[in-house]
């Protein structure tokens, strides 16, 4: 299921500085973009993206499944209540658009140019007066200021939060003109960006279908978007078809772009049946995330006739942060140490050596495999951002190397590390008893249940416990399906679950929605964070306007991050590992930014045709 947040809408788009090729009208700018502490790249006579194949074939089908699925009941991916079909947004496009081979880009979609002053305390979009939804009516400035009005009403708390942070108002000047007022107080770099990510709806939809955001909606949506809904088979398989009049079809930021007719997903119950069903021909293309399949079971017969292609392929992205999370409302993770002493139990070198065949790297940061990320001990500058919340994070954070994580052996149980796990326990009042289990002061046994819905984490949780059992934790294993995992999410029933906390490279608004207390309560902020320093230090990131204040708010945000010990990191792979039959053709090299099959990758007729004739599709 997925929740529209501010920071998936706005990590390509983001900035303040003039982008190239503006001009000055008085005492406004009025541009065909906006870029990040640099000019944008492309000039405004563009004619396509620098990463597309601009006579990339229109037509065919794209197929990916969704494994481990509990299924979908209806199609509003803005509420907490149901479970929405995979890409159930993909009909609605944003006035500005980023790019996959530049950081904080973003350029007219929607509109033909916007306007600002200098202060950015206001921007005005010129709408395209072409631009119409699928059903054919036209987009104008009315539907934008309904979606803002909407999103601010009915979106998700730690949303309207936010949009309530930064826009004071919008206002309609005319059918293709709208203007965006920001709240005097709030930081200028990202405004505009905020702004312009927001997704358009459709005024005349919502009211003819009654629609509410707050409410699983069993109706898809109707968008101006290349793609809209085709089919559904609930519970196994959405498909959405390229919308044949899509107004946008010939601007030259989507030439080369949408290039399938059709994009289907299909559900499985499992992980491996979902690998089965993909060397069935049952679908097309597979983004591996499993070690152990990819290391051992790519073998058959297509693979070994040429039918099926596999590529490992570069990933410039932020790691995905990916993590167990403690669930901090429950009393007994409210000590660090305690945090720190489960951490410690978990040895990632032996299970990268003996269950991941050597193909991850491990989880540091929120912001790894980036500049973002923070290193060695805090510099002065740093410092000066620290010393005013060093009191509300653990001790250190002035003087020590930022918090990595622990280092195992080549044996499962790591006793350096499960000594250090002990003296931890010991110090937090949690002892040994005559029984081997750890107990507190009133008798309470220490115990630590995993909320896993996923059977391929079975092989990585079940050697954890046993660890954490020799440390005399009362851990367990609890894999239960897909509905519950997601429910105990929901309502914070759990000891620790797995996410991701990854951000983006230039990151804003959204930091309050996974780390900030006003979302502690929300579904990002899995873990139910509320620190006083954390507070402090966001707004530091939300207002840098310069990469150097940026790295340097960003470093001391991550550092903070890290010492609070509220996550056991997990790993992450730089590359894509994908399978796909061979169909498909895409741009090389691709993009540092996307992977895009969706996108700008395109279908290959007769290769199709070839792989029917032989029996390999069906």
């Amino acid at each position: 299921m997925r929740h529209f947040a501010l920071i998936a809408g706005l990590s390509l788009a983001v900035g303040i500085s003039p982008a190239m090729g503006q001009e000055e009208q008085g005492e406004t700018i009025k541009a065909h973009g906006i870029g990040v502490f640099e000019e944008l790249k492309l000039p405004p006579d563009f004619e396509h993206l620098a990463y597309v194949n601009p006579d990339a074939p229109k037509g065919g089908e794209i197929a990916q499944s969704i494994p481990n699925a509990m299924g979908f009941d209806n199609f509003n991916p803005f509420t907490f209540r149901g479970r929405a079909a995979a890409l159930s947004s993909i009909m609605f496009e944003n006035i500005l658009q980023g790019t996959a081979d530049e950081v904080g880009a973003a350029y007219c979609l929607l509109c033909e140019t916007l306007e600002y002053p200098e202060s950015r305390d206001w921007v005005i979009f010129h709408l395209r007066p072409e631009v119409k939804f699928s059903d054919g009516t036209p987009l104008t400035a009315d539907d934008v200021l309904f979606s803002y009005e909407t999103l601010r009403d009915k979106g998700l708390s730690s949303f309207r939060v936010v949009i309530a942070q930064v826009i004071e108002k919008a206002e309609v000047i005319d059918d293709h003109t709208i203007k965006f007022s920001f709240t005097p107080d709030y930081p200028r770099r990202d405004v505009i960006q905020m702004a312009g990510g927001l997704p358009v709806m459709s005024r005349k939809d919502f009211e003819e279908n009654n629609r509410d955001l707050e409410q699983p909606m069993s109706k898809a949506f109707i968008g101006s978007g290349p793609y809209m809904f085709d089919s559904a088979d609930i519970n196994r398989r959405v498909v959405y078809r390229r919308n044949p009049d899509y107004w946008g079809a010939d601007l030259p930021i989507n030439k080369g772009r949408n290039n399938f007719d059709r994009l289907r997903y299909e559900y499985f119950a499992d992980y491996d049946a979902a690998f089965e069903a993909f060397k069935a021909g049952e679908y097309t293309f597979r983004h591996e995330v499993s070690s152990i399949i990819w290391a051992t079971r790519y073998n058959f017969p297509g693979l070994t006739n040429g039918s099926v292609k596999q590529e490992t392929l570069a990933n410039g992205n932020v790691a995905s942060g990916q993590a167990w999370v403690f669930n901090l409302r429950r009393e007994k993770w409210q000590d660090v140490r305690v945090r720190k002493a489960i951490g410690l139990a978990f040895n990632f070198e032996w299970s990268n050596d003996a269950l991941f065949y050597g193909l991850y790297h491990r989880v540091n940061s929120i912001w790894d495999n980036s500049e973002m990320a923070a290193t060695g001990v805090p510099s002065d500058a740093e410092k000066a951002l620290l010393e005013p919340v060093a009191a509300d994070l653990p001790e250190g954070i002035l003087t020590d190397e930022a918090v990595m994580v622990p280092v195992g052996g080549q044996r499962q149980l790591d006793r350096g590390n499960l000594r250090q796990a002990g003296a931890l326990l010991d110090e937090a009042g949690w002892t040994v008893g005559d029984d081997g289990m750890r107990r507190n002061a009133q008798g309470q046994v220490l115990s630590l249940e995993f909320l896993n819905d996923s059977q391929t984490f079975d092989r990585v949780i079940n050697p954890y416990v046993e660890n954490l059992r020799a440390l005399g934790i009362d851990a367990r294993n609890m894999r239960v399906d897909n509905a519950e995992a997601e429910e105990r999410t929901r309502s914070h029933d759990f000891d620790i679950v797995s996410t991701h906390l990854g951000q983006s490279e230039i990151s804003g608004a959204g930091l309050q929605q996974y780390f900030g207390s006003a979302g502690a309560n929300d579904v990002f902020n899995t873990m139910g964070l509320a620190n006083p320093a954390i507070d402090k230090l966001i707004p530091y990131v939300e207002a840098a306007n310069s990469m150097d204040e940026l790295k340097t708010a960003t470093h001391a945000l991550d550092r903070a991050l890290r010492s609070l010990s509220f996550w056991v990191p997990q790993w992450y792979n730089p590359s894509y590992l994908v399978a796909y039959y061979d169909q498909y053709g895409h741009p090389d090299p691709l993009p540092p930014y996307a992977l895009g099959e969706m996108d700008f990758w395109w279908y290959d007729q007769a290769k199709a045709d070839a792989l029917r004739q032989s029996g390999a599709l069906r």
